[in-house]
């Protein structure tokens, strides 16, 4: 059931990622990657911050979607280079 959670966590935040990044993503299965990614990104960088905006859904959307906003800028970086 954790990683049904996962997956719905990382899906969410990876689209919300591709969205906000002005991009239309890189498709529903590397967004959820990038989502996944990212939420172990957030998790790392909120922890390292001693920061955490809540428990539950919207605290891990949040951290996932940071977490995959940076990893987004940074594929998209690599990409161009």
């Amino acid at each position: 059931m954790v990683f049904l959670s996962w997956i719905i966590v990382g899906l969410i935040a990876g689209w919300l990622a591709g969205q906000v990044m002005k991009g239309g993503g890189y498709g529903m299965l590397v967004d959820i990657i990038l989502g996944i990614l990212g939420g172990i990104v957030g998790g790392w960088l909120f922890g390292l911050l001693g920061i955490w905006p809540g428990r539950g859904w919207i605290g891990s959307i949040i951290v996932a979607f940071v977490g995959a906003v940076i990893l987004v800028w940074i594929t998209r970086l690599l990409k161009k280079a």
